[in-house]
Parts: structure tokens; sequence; C-alpha cells
């Protein structure tokens, strides 16, 4: 019955071409003229800066027919940032499954009753969600098996070895919660909310709370009440042995609300039962003793154990949020799951290496892979390595939806949330981004408007300048490909990249676009933030663009995408910050987007921080200028000295020298002999670098020389006398201790 049916079928179709060859014909000639199209655009955003002087690598596949669209130093191995995880969450998935559970196990010793319990043991799975209202529900679980009374509560992590962070952590010295180690027993991703407020009146201690509260914690609260411009406050966090000590120094404004940062924390078990014992006594379960690490007996007596969503669930906040820690722990969980306990770096890593070249056909030592999440410089992959990954999930149906799904989808969510708006790729391209210092990465999925489906892979590397010029390319490029088949084609990409270069209005119409979006910043409210980033996208002025900017990091300052937007889109240039003195002089304001650097800086941004000291060197010469950049680096300097040596260290030697003068003056017009920032240098001249101890040498008694100066009365010039734009560059001898110098 069957072949005489395939054979009708058969005859059929090739009726039907015969009949119409014309039709085949002219669908093949149109798919041609789309690729060649398509490939045009490319090139042509290639080949515009800063792709042109940067590395690339490009690769482009057609999911309906198999072929290659576009490719360029496809198979460069280059550093892919956090396209890393399209890696360690592709062999996740296919090695625990997507309805894998993470296990959490609480246990007591076999002659405990009901009521009470001489241990409570805590043996974790590596579970990476559980967060403080997960951890209370265990509680309320544990409090409903009978349990009113505990002596000691053990934390039991032997199914982790005791490294904590992979390599690439240790290229990069943080106390940022995306720098979080890993742990058996992790809670909130092991990071704590640190909750800031003003006090009651100025000059008022300000408040500081952590979240969740626990005896983990030790708060060093220098925090003060400022006035309204006294948003300068920095947060740190360090081990302090069996506790974690958390130091906020600066000030808040009188008239500010609360205000949060996240830090890492060290010791993820402590952290752990610490807070599960404050939980305990606040849920009525009475802990007489202490919490400690240990192992669990066997003669221990299972009572209840905590399972977490599937792992579809929890691959979601890996890839749509591109959380390092959760790329971490899945490494070794795949290590303990797959290799026996205790799971480690290296047996993850061997999992992974075994699932490339076993199921997608990427043999070993054809990449570098040093981690799971991406971080600093210690992967190596290609743009073709990274689609054969791609391509392979795709087809590999029970895995497909919950990998897709884990993507970002653009001008949607994720870190994608505010790319790609007003383009064919809103809502058809799903992928995952990657940034870190001169790298910028996308890879993933799109279904272009004519319904055709492609992968692609897109990475730069040692890209010249900032990065939003080259996330502004690699969204071109993704645009275009997902423009195919629609009626403005890929041509219209490139069109729009080219329109969106800056040009610079008239200083009165500059003036009054400021003015205006000066009013929406300082109404700190998040809801405009949409407004505002339609606003910054079409936006072609770069003084303007740059108090758009300022508006979004002022109306949620503790979103990652605000003040990478504010960071990109402020220059010490005549352009930028050169036009918006002239503006500030004509509004009698504050030279707009100054404050909220400073205030970046202050919190110890490193990024802000070079900015604030190329900004000190263009403010040479500029009276009102250089005051409020003395009274900015004074700020910086008590909330974060430690960092602003380090600056230093880094900046030009005329940015060095114009920075250290008007740090001279804020030091001066403190009026405080014992300023933090002394004490952070003496510090640093026990720096294990010794490059790093011999700056802070040369600029103890530069900085001592600079603030005798400022305290010296000046007298006036002779009548007639000209006056020196800025003063002349002295020689300090600090350029010898530049990096790689």
């Amino acid at each position: 019955m069957q072949v005489p049916r395939a054979r009708t079928l058969l005859a059929v179709t090739i009726a039907f071409f015969v009949a119409h060859p014309r039709v085949s014909a002219a669908a093949d000639d149109k798919k041609r003229a789309e690729r060649e199209a398509l490939k045009a655009s490319l090139l042509q955003v290639l080949q515009r800066d800063p792709l042109n002087a940067s590395r690339v690598g490009v690769h482009m596949m057609s999911l309906d027919d198999g072929g290659v669209v576009f490719s360029h130093n496809a198979d460069e191995l280059l550093n892919p940032a956090s396209n890393v995880k399209l890696v360690t969450s592709a062999a996740a998935l296919s090695t625990l499954g997507p309805e894998f559970r993470f296990e959490t196990e609480f246990l007591v010793e076999t002659e405990s009753d009901g009521l009470k319990a001489k241990t409570l043991y805590v043996r974790g799975k590596g579970d990476p969600s559980i967060t403080t209202e997960r951890l209370y529900g265990m509680v309320g679980d544990l409090f409903h098996t009978g349990l009113r009374e505990v002596q000691d509560i053990v934390v039991d992590e032997a199914w982790f070895d005791d490294e904590r962070t992979p390599p690439g952590y240790d290229q990069e010295d943080s106390d940022r919660a995306y720098m979080a180690p890993t742990g058996a027993l992790s809670l909130n991703w092991n990071a704590v909310g640190v909750f800031l407020r003003p006090g009651e009146r100025l000059g008022a201690k300000g408040v500081v709370e952590v979240e969740p509260p626990s005896d983990y914690f030790v708060v060093e609260n220098t925090l003060t009440t400022g006035d309204r411009k006294a948003r300068r406050f920095s947060v740190s966090s360090d081990a302090a042995g069996a506790q974690q000590k958390i130091i906020v120094r600066g000030q808040v404004p009188e008239a500010g609300g609360a205000m949060s940062v996240y830090k890492k924390i060290d010791n993820p078990p402590l952290y752990f039962g610490q807070t599960l014992k404050q939980m305990l006594v606040a849920r009525g379960v009475k802990v007489k003793g202490k919490v400690k690490a240990g192992l669990t007996p066997q003669r221990a007596k299972l009572v209840f154990v905590a399972h977490s969503d599937t792992f579809d669930v929890v691959l979601k906040r890996l890839n749509k949020l591109s959380s390092n820690f959760i790329a971490e722990t899945l490494l070794k969980t795949m290590g303990a799951e797959a290799r026996g306990a205790p799971g480690s770096f290296a047996k993850g890593l061997d999992v992974v290496e075994d699932f490339l070249a076993r199921e997608v056909g990427i043999p070993r030592g054809t990449y570098v892979m040093k981690n799971g999440s991406g971080l600093n410089d210690a992967n190596r992959f290609s743009a073709t390595q990274l689609d054969r990954i791609l391509r392979y999930m795709y087809e590999r149906f029970p895995l497909a939806p919950e990998y897709l799904s884990s993507l970002g989808i653009a001008g949607k969510d994720g870190t994608l949330r505010y790319r790609f708006d007003g383009t064919e790729a809103v809502g058809r391209l799903r992928a995952k981004t990657g940034t870190l210092e001169n790298v910028s990465a996308l890879s993933g999925y799109v279904q272009a408007a004519g319904g055709e489906k492609f992968i692609f892979s897109m990475m730069v590397n040692d890209y010249p300048g900032r990065s939003g010029p080259v996330v502004r390319g690699l969204d071109a490029l993704g645009s275009a490909v997902a423009s195919v088949g629609s009626t403005m084609g890929p041509g219209r990409a490139v069109a729009e990249l080219a329109s969106g270069e800056k040009s610079s209005s008239p200083m009165g119409e500059m003036s009054s676009r400021v003015k205006t979006y000066l009013a929406l910043s300082s109404q700190h409210d998040p809801r405009n933030i949409g407004f505002l980033r339609t606003a910054w996208r079409s936006e072609r002025d770069p003084a303007v663009r740059a108090v758009v900017a300022e508006g979004l990091y002022q109306s949620n300052p503790q979103d990652y995408l605000g003040v990478r937007t504010l960071l990109d889109s402020y220059s010490a240039g005549a352009e930028v910050y050169g036009r918006l003195r002239t503006v500030a002089r004509e509004l009698s304001v504050e030279v707009p987007g100054l404050g909220s650097l400073v205030e970046l800086a202050a919190s110890g941004n490193v990024e802000a921080l070079s900015r604030v000291a190329e900004l000190a060197g263009a403010s040479a010469g500029d009276n009102l200028a250089e005051g409020e950049m003395a009274e900015g680096l004074g700020a910086i300097a008590r909330s974060a000295p430690e960092d602003l040596v380090l600056a230093l260290r880094a900046a030009s030697d005329k940015d060095r020298e114009a920075a250290t003068t008007l740090l001279a003056r804020g030091l001066v017009q403190t009026g405080e002999a014992e300023h933090p920032f002394w004490k952070a240098l003496r510090k640093s001249l026990g720096a294990s670098d010794p490059k790093v101890a011999e700056f802070s040498r040369s600029l103890e008694g530069l900085m001592s020389r600079k603030v005798a100066e400022a305290k010296a009365p000046r007298a006036e010039p002779p009548l007639g006398t000209p006056v020196l734009a800025s003063p002349p560059v002295i020689g300090t001898g600090l350029s010898e201790t530049r990096p790689g110098g």
C-alpha cells in the first residue's frame, strides 16, 4: 500500500515542477538576490569604524537549508566572553536533563527526638537557586516536622571540592556580585544586598542594613547624611575570619530614598548556615549552639529534602541574566553527577569537553575552555564552533525548546532588553551577549522577516575605544539578518547605523533640550526609562545624548545597562564635556553628567574612575569646572581611596597631573588631617605588586607637595600679566610605573 502511494506523490511532484519550472527558478533567483543583499550589507557594517580596526569573527548559517550565509574570520579563535555560557548550558542540559532538580538535605542525629535535635545537618548538592524566600520556606517545612530546638547547625558541602573560583577569576580583584564564589550550599547567588538610606537630618549618620540579616555580617558604617548632591558613597565586602565585613563610606542625600548595592560573600556555607539560624529563631525554633562546617555522619536521620525548580527554569536565569555564579556552579554539578563527588571545575570541564567531542563533533584541543562563565581572559572559541553548538542544540528536539527559551529576546528581556529597538530583530532574535574589556560578542538564533531561520555567532576582540560603537555594529549585523525578506531588506540596518552617527546641534537648541532632559533626570523615576531609551537611541547630538544617558542612569542606578549607557555616552572631548560646560554656565547648573560619573567613581567603578581622570585633564583652565572636579575628586578620595590610587596610576601623564592638582585642592577643602585617602595610600605602599608600591611612594610625595601648595595663599599676579590656561606639566617620575610602560 505504501509503495504505490509514494510513487503517486513523487509523480505529482515531478509533474508540477516540469509544468512550472519558472516557479522554482524564480524562488531560487529571489533567494540568491536576498543572500547577496545580506552579504553586501554585512560587509558594509564590518568595513565601518571601529569594527574595521578590530579582530572580528562572524559565521552565519541558514537552518532551513544548512548553507553558510556569511563567514568572516570564522575559524579564528577569539575570546567569546559570556558566549561561553552557551557551551556550558548546552553541556549541562544534555548531561543533567531539563527535568533535573537540585536537592538540599536536612538531617538530625539519630538520638534526637521529634522536638529537639542535638545537631541539625544541612547537606548541600549545589543548588544555585536558593534565595532568602526559598530558605524561609524550607524553615517552615522543618518547623512542621516537629523541630523546636537545635543545639548546633553543621553545614556540609562535601558534594563540591574546596576550590571556590575557576581560572580567570584570579585576573580580577573585586568584591562585585558577578565575582561570587561557588558552594555546594549557596544563598542568594552568594551575594548580599546592602541597603542605604539617609538619617533623620542633615549631618546625621546614615542607615545601613544588610539583607538577609545574620551574625555572619559585621558592618562598619561611616555613612553620613549630606545635601541633595551628596550621593557619593562606596560599599566594600571582605572576608573577616568566619564572618563577612561590610564597609560603607561616604554620603547619601538627605532627600534621597533607599539605595541598594550587591556584593559577593566569601564563605558560602557559613553565609547559608548563619542565615538559616536567624530564620529558625524567627520561626520559633531555639538554636543554642553554633554554626560550623563539617561532615554529615552516616547515622544521621533524614527529616526533609528541599527540591529546586526543574533545571530548565534555572537555565533561564543563567543565560537571560548571564549569571557567572550559576555557570560555574553547573560545572561542578556536572563533575559531581557524571564523575562522582566531590565535584570540581576540572571534572566539569572534562564532562563538557567529552560532550563537545562525542556529540557535537568539536575535537578536544581545538578550543580553550578554562571556566564555565567566560569571565576575563581564559577562553577561546571560534564563531564556527559556536554555530556548530547552536545547530546541534536546535536539532536535538527534546532539548531545543528549553535551550532556545533560555536566551534573551531582542528588545524584550534579559541582557537584550534594551537592544535592537525599532528594528526587525525585536521579538525575532534570541541570543546570548558577551561583554568584557575590549570584547563584545553576540550569538544565537533569528527568524527573519521572510520566515527563514538562521544561526549566527559574532565576536569582536581588541577594538579601539569604547564598547558603544561596537555594540551598535553587532546590532546592525543582527538586524540585517532579521530583515531578510522584509520590504526594506537588510540594507536598512546599515542605513540606520549610518544615520545614527553623531552631529552637533546649535547651542541654543541644545540648551533647550538639555534643560528638558535634566528635569526628567531629577525625577529619579524608573517609569521614564522607556521614554529615555527611545530618546537616547534617536538623539544625534552627542552632548544631548550624554544627558539622556545620565537620565537613564538616575532613573535606576542599580541597572547595569543604564550604567553602561552613561559610560559609553560621556567623553572628555570638546563635543561632549566641552559643550556641556558651556551649557552649564548658560543654565547656571553643574556640568550635566559630571555628578553621576563622580557618584559611580565614588562607588569604585573602575571605568568611571578612569573617565573622571580624563575629565580632570580636560577641565584645565576652566575655573568653574576645576572647582567641581576638585570637589568630586575629594568625595571619591573619601569613599573609594584605594580605587582612586589605582586609577591615578593608570591615567596618562597629562590627566594624572591635572587630577592630582585638583585632588589636592579637594583634600584641603575637607580640612581633615586624617583623610581616608592618606590611609589608603600608606596601605598601598605594602602592595604585593612592586610597581603599585613604587607608584604609591611617588604619589605620596607628589600629593604632600601639592597639598602644601594648595594650602599656601595665592599671590595675585601683577596687572597685565598673562594667565596660563593650565599649569605646566611637572615631571614626576610616575610614567615609569604605568601598566605596560
